[in-house]
């Protein structure tokens, strides 16, 4: 039976009440002011110590850069160092030359009063007459301009000093306060000022709420500039809202084709985003009846999408339905992706053969499709995913109940996969390794972090993307003090922990004092405020494949190395292997889940089996040693055939000796046989072995079967000799255990 289907979710409040509900205070005024400082909106302060305006050029404010530029452009850091840091509208006006006068100068550098004074005298000697100049008249005590950076005093009865007295005359002499507040906004440069006032009131709501989210999300710079050319946009386009116009429509019909104007676009198109998402967006109750999912609105980072347009109707929600489940389990959203790709790819298949409705789907229709995907993929990696992910599809649908009329022989088989070639090993041969790691060549990566990330990817083994994001304080110290590098291991969505050694640990130190602090060692060059987003693999690998065409690194057959920064995990497992560290130390090193994930990514070479074979002591039935010369002219064809002979005759408690040419007549009684070789690493299974027999001769002896008691006495002695001679070893040392007898 069909599970009906689920009903349309009522639409929300409108836009406007929805705005008025999200928008804080703060953010609410015609008027927005920010600092320079401010991490999204400023764009720095001037390189003037104290000055505190924005930054137009030259890493100063536009005052300063033109009292730069007017002074013939000396340099930079003089200039910065030595200039007032007032502007010219801010600088005080000159006063009066005579000693003790808080008057501003009015004639002949004197104020109005001491320049009459200075007349009616008749002009004597200047500098003579201010040695002893006449009394005047003071304002009261404290009395100073109005205008807040002038300490002259006020002109007559005005509130003014008399430079600004006349300002305020020439301006038409408006209210006092009203003239004081304009050498109070000299301070603010159009370059920290966003003016919404010639906005409609929802467009006005819908920038304040962007410009509120950018802020909040410090994700990335909003310099004001950028925002008014949006906002004249807006103004201009006449529009009530940023929804009556499509993503497409605002990217086609704002500002012009060239690169001034993307900064422009990216925020019309962000903008409207963020105000679609507060208007649609209510999780999978508003997005899973839309044929176009937008991920950010379910918690996923970025703009990313999952669309179900190619796939029929009758399949549709089917599709979704599996989806939904899978990413609520926490799967991954590139293996989600990945599952739509195939599910669309059958609806396809279904559509072109007429196929309608789920019922129709029955094995000969699964037949079908397996033969048209081996057609396109013939065997390749993505063949078997695609059946995967199609058999996963049709299991969820038949084990939830989510549609009954899928027939019972809709069923994917083991047999119906392809069959998988094993890989080869992807470590990279020790020939590029050495001309990688030679420390002339790690010295030209123009970026010590990318030069430090390497490094940890090549000494650490971490995946790229757990590499570029370790927190600033990742090393972690145990009690003798050894370093651990911490990070998180996103595939296995858990926090692991690996060795380092004392030179990586120094460098780690020498990267957390350049970053200063933020919470990433490796922060994001661009577009990262706070330092929290770290580099993305992107990034990394470009600069990568230019250091390594930098150094042009070449592989045996001198051709240029391509590799990808994953190949530095295999090419560790690999060493660490040969340098006999146990398998299960390297599968934690690499913290993963399983040996087997261990065995694909560090494959032992030939040659260190052979060591290890060649310099353990090996042992017959009688205890005796069989020796086998490493150099002798039989050493080869001796290590192909016991290479072979594991392949072939594999024993729980050692090898066979017997040539492959003969068939063996001793039928499962190895420990009876010339042709048994054994080694100490097979000590625990003989000691095992020999507890037994003791228990089986024991029974027999109480049963009274004679026979059976000499056939393992025989096995018994035999045992006795290989345990005893293997013990002797003195490789062995205290890996010995106990006698299970």
């Amino acid at each position: 039976m069909r599970v009906p289907a689920r009903p349309v979710a009522p639409r929300r409040p409108a836009v406007l009440e929805q705005l008025l509900g999200a928008v804080r205070p703060e953010f609410r005024a015609e008027v927005l002011v920010f600092a320079a400082e401010d991490p999204v909106f400023g764009g720095g302060a001037c390189r003037v110590e104290g000055c505190g305006r924005a930054v137009r050029s030259k890493g100063m404010c536009p005052g300063h850069h033109l009292r730069w530029a007017s002074e013939g452009r000396p340099d930079l850091g003089v200039f910065a160092a030595t200039t007032d840091l007032r502007w010219c509208r801010q600088r005080p006006n000159v006063g009066c030359r005579v000693a003790g006068c808080g008057y501003g100068t009015a004639r002949g550098g004197m104020c109005q009063l001491h320049g009459q004074r200075w007349d009616r005298a008749g002009r004597p000697d200047l500098l003579g007459w201010l040695a002893d100049p006449p009394t005047i008249k003071a304002p009261a005590s404290g009395m100073v301009c109005a205008v807040a950076h002038c300490d002259l005093w006020p002109q007559a009865a005005l509130p003014l000093c008399h430079a600004h007295a006349n300002t305020w005359k020439v301006n038409g002499r408006p209210e006092i306060d009203v003239f004081v507040r304009r050498f109070d906004e000299v301070a603010v440069t159009a370059e920290e000022i966003i003016r919404l006032d010639v906005l409609g009131p929802q467009l006005r709501l819908e920038i304040q709420y962007v410009l509120q989210c950018r802020h909040e999300l410090r994700a990335t710079k909003t310099l004001p500039a950028v925002v008014m050319a949006v906002v004249r946009a807006l103004a201009a386009a006449g529009v009530v809202s940023l929804l009556d116009r499509t993503e497409d429509e605002w990217r086609t019909s704002i500002g012009r084709p060239a690169p001034r104007d993307s900064n422009l676009r990216a925020l019309m198109i962000d903008a409207r985003r963020k105000v679609s998402d507060l208007a649609d967006g209510d999780g999978w109750e508003g997005e899973f009846d839309c044929d176009v999912w937008q991920m950010r609105r379910l918690g996923f980072p970025g703009n990313q999408q999952l669309d179900f347009t190619a796939i029929g109707a009758w399949l549709r929600g089917l599709v979704k339905r599996w989806l939904r489940w899978r990413l609520s389990a926490g799967l991954g959203l590139e293996v989600a992706r990945r599952g739509l790709r195939s599910l669309t790819r059958f609806a396809m298949f279904c559509e072109r053969i007429g196929v309608g409705a789920l019922t129709d789907v029955d094995r000969v229709v699964l037949e079908r499709y397996l033969a048209d995907l081996h057609v396109e993929l013939a065997g390749r990696q993505r063949h078997g995913d695609q059946i995967g992910q199609l058999n996963s599809f049709l299991h969820a649908v038949r084990q939830h109940h989510w549609d009954d009329t899928l027939p019972a022989t809709a069923l994917v088989f083991t047999e119906d996969y392809p069959a998988r070639t094993e890989r080869a090993p992807r470590a990279l041969a020790e020939q590029v390794m050495a001309h990688i790691e030679h420390p002339d060549n790690l010295a030209r990566f123009a970026n010590p972090a990318y030069r430090l990330a390497t490094q940890i990817l090549i000494r650490a083994g971490l995946r790229v993307t757990d590499a570029l994001s370790v927190s600033r304080d990742c090393v972690v110290l145990d009690t003798d003090g050894a370093p651990y590098l911490r990070y998180l291991n996103h595939k296995m969505k858990r926090e692991a922990l690996v060795p380092i050694d004392e030179q990586l640990h120094a460098l780690v130190v020498e990267q957390q004092e350049r970053v200063g602090d933020v919470p990433v060692l490796f922060p994001r060059p661009t577009k990262n405020p706070d330092g929290r987003a770290p580099t993305a693999s992107s990034t990394y690998r470009l600069a990568l494949y230019r250091w390594l065409a930098r150094c042009d690194v070449r592989d045996a057959h001198g051709r240029p190395v391509a590799l990808t920064p994953h190949q530095w995990r295999h090419t560790l497992g690999t060493r660490l292997i040969n340098r006999d560290v146990p398998q299960e130390v390297v599968r934690r090193i690499l913290d993963h889940d399983s040996p087997q994930m261990t065995a694909h990514y560090a494959r032992l070479h030939d040659t260190t089996v052979r060591r290890h074979w060649e310099a353990a002591r090996k042992v017959d039935i009688t205890g005796e040693v069989v020796a086998l010369d490493p150099a002798g002219p039989l050493a080869e064809a001796a290590w192909a055939k016991q290479r072979l002979g594991r392949a072939t005759q594999a024993l729980p408690n050692g090898f066979c000796g017997l040539p492959v040419q003969k068939t063996c007549p001793h039928a499962n009684a190895c420990l009876t046989c010339p042709m048994f070789v054994t080694t100490a690493e097979f000590l625990p299974q003989h000691r095992t072995h020999r507890g037994q027999v003791i228990e089986l001769i024991t029974a027999a002896q109480a049963r009274g079967q004679t026979r059976l008691v000499e056939m393992n006495q025989q096995v018994l002695g035999n045992l006795d000799q290989i345990i005893d001679t293997l013990a002797d070893d003195p490789a062995i040392g205290d890996q010995q255990v106990p006698d299970a007898g």
